[in-house]
């Protein structure tokens, strides 16, 4: 049993395996597991959780559900949509008995979400969530082959794979069997022809995601027939920090902050989502908003740690009144949006950009997570979850609910990991 990525979902998918008894292979191509999920923060979804129902959180599948396919106006694949809200409780629920602690944010709520569902370790970093899976994994007895490049499928007459061939460190080049082979890899974000074919609004924006988002899983299916689906589907982000790399939360703005361009002007509803807010921010005079902010606010910010990275590194500027504010974004202080009089003084700004963050749309599968054909069959043994996959967020920027990505890997490898064992089983 083989797992091409070393990510959430990869991990989640070999923890799951390792549960059932089956062994299986991580095939990682960095020297140490971090994929989308080590940027991300770390932020996973899930409704009926015993972390909830410790804190007195009514939720539900059916609640969670209507949100993800709210967010995406009806465009989200429904089976996924169904399967990944079902998945995504058991999977946190058995990781946690694994030694996980997740806490849930329970002091604001992310755009679409009306219920506090936002799972977190303590750290709040995606970092932290990649290294306790990746240690749970190997003491569950997953072997995880790191610097393993997959370059192809290896497949025979009847589309059933057979292994992969992948380059090892210095050039040289291996083949590994697997009877059953899971794709958890990666989307295209970091394919920049991809990109301006598929996703033209983002053609110029900075990719933030990771390098290895070459969009190889969409390639070995398009080669092997596979159907493709929400291609038109990503995660943008519209609080990148520039210049100093980093993302900021979008707490901030859900809890009253505003962005402003470089007229001084609030030109979009900041409530309505980050992932879309990214093609906003973009249309603005070179790129560019100030996200402003009072007091309240900034403590808020204070407790994550990519804010705190960036505050060191000097994206936070604070003045104290009108003309201060006026000046540091370079409008004339009549200009500024009449918003900002609920915040300050005195008032903080940090300067941003839309950001691609990772695509959300991939190969075509099934509730089991199997790959399938344009026709609606399926391969025999080739499973895709997470980035690799088509996700929740339907076909356009607007679509991506917070947290969709980890949903995505998380509940697709939990799935994607029981029906390789039963796959498995029935050949024995």
């Amino acid at each position: 049993m083989a797992i091409v990525g070393g990510g959430a979902c990869g991990l989640v998918t070999a923890i799951a395996l390792r549960d059932a008894g089956v062994d299986c292979a991580v095939l990682e191509r960095d020297a140490t597991p971090s994929g989308s999920t080590a940027l991300s923060s770390g932020f996973i979804p899930a409704a009926g959780t015993r972390v909830q129902e410790a804190l007195g959180i009514a939720d539900s599948v059916a609640t969670f559900a209507e949100d993800i396919a709210a967010k995406a106006k009806g465009q989200a694949a429904p089976h996924l949509v169904q399967a990944y809200a079902e998945a995504c409780a058991a999977a946190l629920d058995r990781l946690g008995e694994h030694g996980l602690c997740f806490e849930v944010l329970a002091n604001f709520l992310y755009p679409g979400h009306r219920v506090h569902r936002m799972h977190s370790l303590p750290e709040r970093t995606g970092v932290a969530l990649v290294a306790a899976l990746h240690r749970v994994a190997v003491e569950a007895g997953a072997d995880l082959l790191t610097s393993a490049r997959v370059e192809e499928l290896v497949v025979d007459a009847r589309d059933r794979v057979l292994g992969v061939a992948l380059e090892r460190p210095g050039g040289e080049h291996e083949r590994i069997a697997c009877d059953v082979l899971v794709l958890a890899c990666n989307g295209f974000g970091g394919n920049p022809a991809l990109v301006r074919e598929l996703l033209p609004e983002m053609r110029d924006a900075t990719f933030a995601g990771h390098a290895g988002n070459d969009g190889s899983a969409i390639l070995w299916g398009q080669a092997l027939g596979a159907a493709l689906a929400d291609l038109g589907g990503y995660q943008g982000h519209g609080s990148w920090v520039v210049p100093q790399g980093a993302l900021m939360t979008w707490a901030v703005m859900m809890q009253g902050g505003v962005q402003l361009n470089a007229r001084g002007e609030r030109f979009h509803d900041e409530t309505q989502g980050y992932s879309e807010a990214a093609v906003d921010v973009l249309a603005q005079p070179g790129g560019i908003a100030w996200n402003v902010f009072g007091d309240a606010q900034l403590a808020l910010a204070r407790e994550f740690p990519d804010f705190r990275e960036a505050e060191a590194a000097g994206a936070l500027r604070t003045a104290q009144d009108r003309a201060g504010l006026a000046a540091i974004i370079g409008c004339h202080p009549d200009a500024l949006a009449p918003e900002i009089a609920r915040l300050g003084p005195p008032f903080h700004a940090v300067r941003v950009t839309g950001a691609l963050f990772h695509t959300q749309g991939g190969l075509d599968i099934d509730a089991q997570c199997r790959v399938r054909r344009p026709d609606g069959s399926t391969f025999p043994n080739l499973l895709a979850a997470g980035g690799a996959a088509r996700g929740v967020s339907g076909n356009a920027v607007w679509g991506y609910l917070s947290g969709n990505g980890l949903l995505s890997a998380v509940a697709g490898g939990w799935i994607a990991a029981h029906t390789a064992a039963a796959q498995l089983a029935s050949r024995n």
